[in-house]
């Protein structure tokens, strides 16, 4: 596994407990704002962005979810972290899992938001791949747009929806598709059980690319002890729909309550 020196940011009193934010396929580490202010009063929040993504290096793909987990790994020797809470949206979460099934001296709680275990097929995050790398990531902002927020929420906040849109729009075409493959070729839900750390599952009521009845509730299930919460009025952006409510779930699970 060769890891990339990911970007990085550290928000909150040093001597806090450490916090790790994850972010989603498309997105960079702003994607927390809405959390920031509330978690880094409570934590040393350490946030970055996945390779490929933002302003972390584009590494030669092909990357896999334990090449996103073990970048992770790097940047908390890097810092000393010996061990860390860790918060992770989407892609974010899929490397939460990894990280918690295979390093889990290093996670102390865990939250999983709007993820998956086991999402869609190969074949269809192949073809998203090859769809980028033909015409651009801004080809799929308009989708991407229509699955992360429900129609009302769009229509009323056009400005938070333009930042969402072009974040996925300067996202480097190779680290999304080959994050894309990384997806395609994951299949965590042999795992969950290994998971020990206290965990925190967070869906969305309206989310169509990981719904809570399916994706939600299989994670919960296979994670020992794991907590399921549905978020009302959200789709896959949770937190950005509704950022008091996700808020609040985060503060009370990571707080240890």
């Amino acid at each position: 596994m060769m890891t990339a020196p990911v970007h990085y940011e550290i928000i909150g009193d040093p001597d806090a407990p450490p916090l790790v934010l994850s972010s989603s396929l498309g997105t960079t580490a702003a994607m927390w704002d809405p959390q920031l202010t509330a978690l880094a009063d409570r934590f040393r929040v350490i946030r970055y962005d996945h390779r490929g993504h933002g302003r972390s290096p584009v590494p030669p793909g092909p990357y896999t979810v334990a090449d996103l987990g073990g970048d992770v790994l790097a940047l908390l020797d890097h810092l000393g972290v010996a061990r860390a809470s860790f918060a992770g949206l989407s892609l974010g979460g899929m490397t939460g899992m990894w990280l918690a099934a295979n390093a889990p001296a290093r996670i102390d709680r865990l939250a999983l938001l709007c993820t998956s275990a086991k999402l869609g097929t190969p074949q269809m995050w192949e073809e998203r791949a090859a769809l980028v790398l033909a015409e651009g990531t801004g080809t799929l902002a308009e989708a991407a747009i229509g699955r992360w927020f429900t129609p009302g929420f769009a229509e009323r906040r056009p400005e938070v929806t333009a930042v969402y849109a072009k974040m996925i729009t300067d996202t480097p075409d190779d680290g999304y598709a080959a994050c894309c493959r990384a997806i395609g070729a994951m299949d965590q839900t042999g795992d969950l059980g290994r998971i020990t750390a206290p965990t925190l599952v967070l869906a969305g009521a309206d989310d169509p690319s990981t719904p809570p009845e399916t994706d939600g509730r299989v994670i919960a299930d296979g994670i020992p002890g794991a907590r399921l919460v549905v978020v009302p009025d959200a789709a896959h952006l949770a937190n950005v729909e509704q950022p008091g409510a996700v808020t609040g779930h985060l503060l009370d699970h990571l707080a240890g309550s």
